[in-house]
C-alpha cells in the first residue's frame, strides 16, 4: 500500500508543477480517503482556502453519490463567491469514480473547468 500512495505523490507532483490556482481561477482540490471526500477551491498566490466542501456529515447512500453531493455542494458555495472558472486539481488519483462524479457534478452545477 506504501508504493501506490507514493506513486500517487509522485504523480500529484508532476501535475502541480503545471497548476496553480489564482484569486480569479482558484485550484479545485479532490483529497480521498477510504471514508471521505474533501473537496476545496485553494488560492495558490495567497495560500488560502476560498470554499471547502465534505463530506463527513453526509451518512446515507453510497461514497459516489455522496461524492456527487460534494461536487453540486461545492459548485454553490462557489457560485456565491462569485467563482465561476477553476483548475481541477485530482490530487494524483486515478479520474474515475468518487473523482469523476466530483467533477462532472460541478460542472453540472454551473462551474467551469
Amino acid at each position: 500500500m506504501q508504493k501506490k500512495d507514493i506513486l500517487r505523490k509522485r504523480r500529484h507532483a508532476k501535475i502541480r508543477k503545471k497548476i496553480s490556482g489564482t484569486s480569479t481561477r482558484p485550484r479545485l482540490v479532490v483529497v480521498r480517503t477510504l471514508r471521505n471526500v474533501n473537496v476545496q477551491l485553494i488560492d495558490d498566490d495567497a495560500g488560502k482556502t476560498l470554499v471547502s466542501a465534505s463530506d463527513i456529515k453526509t451518512v446515507k447512500g453510497t461514497k459516489t453519490e455522496r461524492a456527487t453531493s460534494v461536487g453540486t455542494e461545492i459548485a454553490k458555495k462557489a457560485l456565491e463567491q462569485k467563482i465561476v472558472t477553476c483548475v481541477f486539481d485530482r490530487n494524483g488519483y486515478k479520474y474515475h469514480g468518487r473523482v469523476k462524479a466530483i467533477a462532472e457534478a460541478a460542472r453540472e452545477a454551473g462551474l467551469k473547468f
